[in-house]
Formats: C-alpha cells, sequence, structure tokens
C-alpha cells in the first residue's frame, strides 16, 4: 500500500488550541476519505529559512498516512491552499527507504535523543581525562639546528690610490 507524509507549518500567531484544531481539521479530512494515520509527527516552533508573510517562526506538523486511493491528496492541497493557517506545505509519496527510515525513527534508532536520567548517570560516571597519557599525536623531533653562521661584516673598500693623511699635508706645495 502506498505510503504518503505530509509537512505543513501553522501560523505561529495562532493559539495553541487554535494551531490544534487547524492539524485536527486535516486529519479528520484524512479519516473521513479513508486513509490510514500512520503517524503524526508535532514538531513544534521552529525558526524559518526565510520570513512567509512577514513571519520568522512556524509551528511544523508531519502527518504520515495511507491513502486508499490518490484523489484525496488533491482535495488535501487545495484545502491547505485555501486555508491562511496554514503558511507552506509539502506532500510528499514516500519509497520503501523512506518508511524505514521513519520507522527507525520512531523506533529510536535514528536520532535517538538521551533522557534526563540518562544523562545525569553519565556525568556521576564520567571522570576529568587522564593527564598522565601521551597525546595521540607525537610531533616530529627537530633535527639539531645546524650552529649559527657568522655573517662577515664586509670592509670598506681602499681606493685605488691609497694616500695617508701625511701625504696629503705634504701634497700643499712639494711636488
Amino acid at each position: 500500500m502506498r505510503q504518503y507524509e505530509v509537512t505543513f507549518i501553522v501560523d505561529p500567531v495562532l493559539s495553541s488550541d487554535e494551531a490544534k484544531s487547524t492539524v485536527q481539521t486535516y486529519i479528520n479530512l484524512l479519516k473521513d476519505e479513508g486513509c490510514t494515520i500512520v503517524h503524526i509527527d508535532e514538531m513544534g516552533l521552529r525558526q524559518l529559512a526565510y520570513p512567509i508573510n512577514r513571519r520568522n517562526t512556524g509551528v511544523y506538523y508531519c502527518v504520515e498516512f495511507q491513502p486508499k486511493d490518490g484523489t484525496v491528496i488533491d482535495r488535501m492541497e487545495l484545502s491547505f491552499r485555501r486555508d491562511e493557517r496554514i503558511m507552506r506545505f509539502l506532500v510528499a509519496k514516500l519509497d520503501k527507504y523512506g518508511i524505514k527510515y521513519n520507522e527507525d525513527k520512531r523506533a529510536g534508532k535514528i536520532g535517538k535523543v538521551k533522557k534526563k536520567e540518562e544523562k545525569k548517570e553519565e556525568k556521576s560516571g564520567r571522570s576529568r581525562p587522564r593527564t598522565d597519557r601521551k597525546p595521540a599525536h607525537q610531533p616530529k623531533e627537530e633535527k639539531a639546528a645546524a650552529p649559527p653562521v657568522e655573517e662577515k661584516v664586509a670592509e670598506p673598500v681602499a681606493d685605488a690610490n691609497p694616500t695617508t693623511k701625511a701625504e696629503e699635508k705634504n701634497d700643499g706645495g712639494e711636488a
């Protein structure tokens, strides 16, 4: 039998009772058409990726169902489009992998959320990390550095015609 899931976003301005009555309207529509409701997931208030009707958040719901025939999909989509309380919706047909994934998720095999008690047990049983261990990655030993090279200071270059101070004095009149 075919299985579908519809995910829709309800306007967050509505009170929780109004939002639940909106969801119940669509569940009743599916049941009236002879669909089997597999699972209803209220994902809660979430941030939107982009503003829709000047709203930045929305209340997400996901309903999995198995219809007797495909005509219910068209009627449901039409009612979603007409309803001002619904901001966006998406109907998807699930293949065998999608069905298996959703079953595993409901069973807690995927995306398992730890309960508060489990977290407390882990915290109480957990000790500080050992500091006497060597780190898993040891840096390679550096090679011994070569002795520093002495820099030679460049000596001033002498003129091609070297003269001394004494010779400069004598240059004045004697030749």
